[in-house]
């Protein structure tokens, strides 16, 4: 029973690790690192310095402008609408998603440790759940993160516990568990990162993650009222354009776009921008909080200039848990299930989660 229950409150919540951003200010605590050792004395988000480089480097100037916010197809969820006139000024975004290699050189200029890392503490965990909801043992009460584990036939798409698993000892630099390991990876996104530790990153490089706003005006790469990066034409149409799954998702992926998991970073063409992989590959944090109903509250005739998302989260489909949002799809999205990919496509989640289809980008 223990196991279900951790598995329950876990999968439940769509959150890899319960663990509040709060507890790192926090001068030293005892904890678990990847290997499961503790006295790990923790970085606070104040003690991290910007690592002076102000170069533009790996960057991309997006020219700001105006555009239709939202759904622009039939796939459209309801929290895409209204589409909406928005304003944007000017920016600079990473061309790709931050690397392994790029994380790898915070981590060691800091010290820094990912939530994922982190042994989840039941006192923040319990105030994003139902009141009634039971404590896990102590002995699964431990440093892990959530896991793609695809099963080797047909699932039901409502009961996503099919397809992820909660593993101990997994994080960015283990992204399956204990014997994996980035080495050869360099190159690819990093992964099981939180809204936390982008932020963290982002502090060091002297950047900042995009509003949502930011995030899509650049995915639409100058197109206009587009459903993908590159256009209209459909994903699965003629060459492949991004990294997703192609098949039977989650059983049988048939990998025509070369890649059955992660790809390096710039593994597909560019968009008008020339943002790599703002389609597909993995999901990328943005600064927002998510609320279901903010494209209604915040429309208006005459546009809104620079968006920042609302000053509060809520979710109706898990009201205690306060969410931020996720935007591009991962190799994991599917028209079956998840049509991530879309430019408008929004994605929620909570602000600790770090899974293996997780990244970021930064912008400045």
């Amino acid at each position: 029973m223990k196991r279900n229950t951790l598995t329950y409150i876990l999968l439940f919540s769509c959150i890899s690790v319960f663990f509040s951003f709060c507890n790192q200010n926090k001068e030293t605590v005892n904890n678990q690192d990847s290997k499961g050792s503790t006295g790990v004395a923790k970085i606070n988000l104040e003690d991290i310095s910007f690592n002076g480089d102000t170069s533009k480097r790996g960057m991309v100037r997006i020219p700001g402008g105006t555009f239709m916010m939202g759904g622009d197809n039939d796939q459209a969820s309801e929290d895409e609408y209204p589409k909406h006139k928005v304003m944007v000024d000017p920016f600079w975004m990473d061309e790709h998603e931050v690397t392994n290699a790029q994380f790898d050189a915070f981590v060691k200029a800091t010290g820094y440790i990912t939530t994922a890392e982190q042994k989840p503490d039941w006192e923040e965990m319990k105030k994003q759940l139902p009141p009634d909801t039971p404590k896990p043992d102590e002995s699964e009460l431990v440093a892990a993160s959530l896991v793609f584990t695809p099963p080797s036939h047909s699932v039901d798409l409502n009961d996503y516990s099919q397809w992820w698993s909660w593993v101990p000892g997994a994080n960015w630099k283990h992204p399956t568990g204990p014997g994996s390991d980035i080495e050869g990876k360099e190159n690819y996104p990093v992964v099981h990162v939180s809204w936390d530790d982008a932020v963290a990153y982002c502090k060091w490089a002297g950047k900042r993650l995009p509003s949502e706003a930011e995030w899509e005006f650049a995915a639409r790469g100058g197109l206009i009222n587009n459903i993908y990066p590159w256009g209209n034409e459909h994903i699965n149409d003629r060459k492949p354009k991004a990294n997703s799954w192609e098949g039977s998702f989650p059983d049988k992926n048939t990998a025509i776009d070369g890649f059955s998991g992660l790809a390096p970073v710039k593994s597909f063409s560019p968009n008008g921008y020339r943002l790599y992989d703002m389609a597909g590959n993995v999901w990328e944090w943005c600064s927002d909080w998510y609320r279901n109903d903010y494209y209604k509250t915040v429309s208006n005739p005459h546009g809104v200039k620079n968006p920042q998302g609302p000053s509060d989260s809520y979710d109706p489909d898990e009201p205690y848990v306060p969410k931020r949002v996720a935007r591009g799809g991962s190799f994991m999205c599917n028209d079956s299930y998840c049509s991530g990919y879309r430019v408008a496509r929004r994605m929620k989640t909570s602000h600790d989660s770090g899974m293996s289809n997780m990244g970021f980008r930064c912008v400045r």
